[in-house]
């Protein structure tokens, strides 16, 4: 019986040029992660999912997500055959993908999405994916970088959105991100938004702010460990 192979093709067509290409996907039962960071951050044994979320027309270069804008108007056409397209040297994506083909792909998305002026919600999405590529390889200072345009995009879908019952998800990804980044005072208030605020019934945010909450209060303890005395008296 032969071995099921984790990737899998697909047809899609490009929102940009129409052009109709081949890209490739995770199958969902090599989908299990072994581990998820606070962030969702999701880490597994074979291929990455993650990897492969971004299709990129290798005629023209458009590079969206399945969450991305579902159909161009004219307007954003022409940007982006403007900003992008005339640049753009033919090549193809569509099949296994190492890490850092994984990364070219979504800061091609990210420009991409910046250029037509997709939702803000999907280049937050993009930053924050473009910081777990970064995390994967250990490098801290580029993944800080991109947290922290991250955490500023999600505060703009916040400010945009509003809080609802339905974004506990945000509010407590804006504390953690906060965490992240080294802003605990931030953090905390976000935090405490998703457990205080009583139109938020999702429990396990909530949940999961409490446990935040708590690695958060020992961070900062540990911070306040590494003072000199006299900066002790003063807080």
């Amino acid at each position: 019986m032969s071995t099921l192979e984790p990737l899998y093709s697909i047809k899609v067509t490009c929102l940009s040029c129409e052009h109709e290409f081949m890209t490739s996907r995770v199958r969902p039962s090599f989908k299990k992660a072994v581990r998820t960071d606070a962030d969702f951050c999701a880490y597994y044994k074979n291929e990455n999912p993650d990897f492969y979320v971004v299709r990129v027309c290798p005629k023209c270069g458009f590079s969206s997500t399945e969450n991305s804008a579902v159909k161009l108007s004219d307007k954003q056409r022409a940007i982006f055959k403007d900003k992008i397209n005339v640049r753009w040297i033919e090549r193809d994506f569509g099949g296994q993908r190492e890490w850092d083909t994984a990364l070219e792909t979504y800061k091609l998305a990210l420009l991409c999405a910046q250029t037509i002026g997709d939702t803000e919600r999907i280049i937050a999405s993009l930053l924050q994916h473009i910081a777990w590529l970064y995390r994967y390889k250990g490098d801290h200072e580029q993944e800080l970088r991109f947290l922290k345009f991250s955490l500023e995009s999600y505060i703009q879908v916040y400010e945009k959105e509003g809080v609802g019952a339905n974004n506990a998800k945000l509010l407590y990804l804006i504390g953690e991100l906060n965490r992240r980044v080294g802003n605990y005072n931030e953090a905390v208030q976000w935090f405490s938004r998703v457990i205080n605020d009583k139109k938020i019934i999702d429990a396990a945010m909530i949940r999961a702010s409490r446990e935040q909450w708590s690695v958060l209060r020992e961070e900062m303890n540990a911070k306040l460990m590494e003072l000199p005395e006299e900066m002790k008296d003063r807080r």
